[in-house]
């Protein structure tokens, strides 16, 4: 029988090959596992044997693990250590090994989380704040705006170029999580914002959203003028504190404003998840307890403490 380390590899080549997996999908279950395969090896080690009572240790492992910051590691961080080990038994029955049948291993039960999204005016104050007398700031606005305009991930809008931009028709493809393609669109305020900023550029850089400090780089060079994810990020915190905002937002924290704006004013769930390129309409379903009109409007018309 092979070893774990060989069947970890292969299930992390099947996740890439016939899932089709983002890369960072694979880097976050190749941490998961390669942590089980650590430990488990202290235990036993022999993926046939395992059983519920050295899951259970291992759960009691993970509660008291201490991360890089030496805080235990969070219940949510925890199942996801957990969920990556039942996706690869499961993967390893399919394959006809022998080991314990995966959904007799139960999630621990999360930590309720509330949803964080901003209302309208928030958005504003948040898009108001960049100042557009400089490039840069004609930048952070037509990042801003792009974001709750579209609901794109921080990955997503990074990989952005300039030439698969279509501002005469309002929008543009990306390629989202898996692979999967989906078209987004851009609303009247992020275009003109966009327009704003592609104006003012003078350059021939290919990347939707540049930088402006540090060392000048080559016309040739382009990709290195690109911002990363973390840049995006930098630049979305700063924002939020110069607009004094209430609310502790990141640039996902866009991406969930854009889904309850959209489903509160009518938009069906279905068309929802296709604009945010879920696989499965349950990741959508989040939103509906925040952004269900039908229900506040029976609360508004029947409750007796409206008037």
């Amino acid at each position: 029988m092979k070893q774990l380390p060989e069947l970890i590899d292969e299930f992390l080549e099947y996740l890439e090959i016939e899932r089709n997996c983002s890369k960072l999908t694979i880097r976050d279950y190749r941490h998961y596992l390669k942590s089980f395969e650590k430990w488990f090896t202290q235990h036993g080690g022999n993926i046939k044997n395992l059983d519920l009572a050295t899951v259970r240790k291992y759960r009691v492992y993970l509660s008291n693990r201490a991360d890089e910051k030496g805080m235990t590691l969070k219940r949510i961080t925890q199942n996801y250590y957990v969920i990556a080990l039942r996706s690869f038994l499961r993967y390893l029955i399919k394959n006809d090994i022998e080991t314990l049948e995966p959904s007799k291993i139960d999630l621990p039960k999360a930590e309720s989380r509330s949803l964080k999204f901003l209302e309208k005016d928030q958005v504003d104050r948040l898009v108001m704040a960049a100042d557009t007398s400089k490039i840069e700031g004609k930048r952070d606005r037509a990042i801003l705006e792009l974001l709750f305009s579209t609901g794109l991930r921080v990955s997503e809008l990074v990989a952005l170029n300039r030439d698969k931009i279509n501002l005469d028709r309002r929008e543009f493809g990306v390629i989202g999580k898996g692979g999967k393609a989906r078209v987004v669109f851009v609303s009247d305020r992020s275009a003109s914002s966009l327009e704003d900023y592609l104006k003012s550029r003078e350059d021939i850089h290919n990347p939707l959203f540049i930088r402006y400090s540090g060392r000048e780089i080559p016309e040739n060079w382009g990709e290195k003028m690109r911002l990363t994810a973390r840049s995006i990020e930098r630049i979305v915190k700063k924002y939020v504190r110069a607009a004094r905002l209430p609310v502790d937002a990141t640039v996902h924290t866009l991406r969930h404003s854009f889904a309850t704006d959209l489903l509160t004013n009518g938009a069906d769930i279905r068309s929802v998840q296709e604009m945010l390129g879920h696989k499965n309409i349950s990741t959508t379903q989040i939103y509906t307890h925040v952004t269900n009109r039908q229900l506040k409007d029976v609360h508004g018309a029947f409750h007796s403490g409206n008037k």
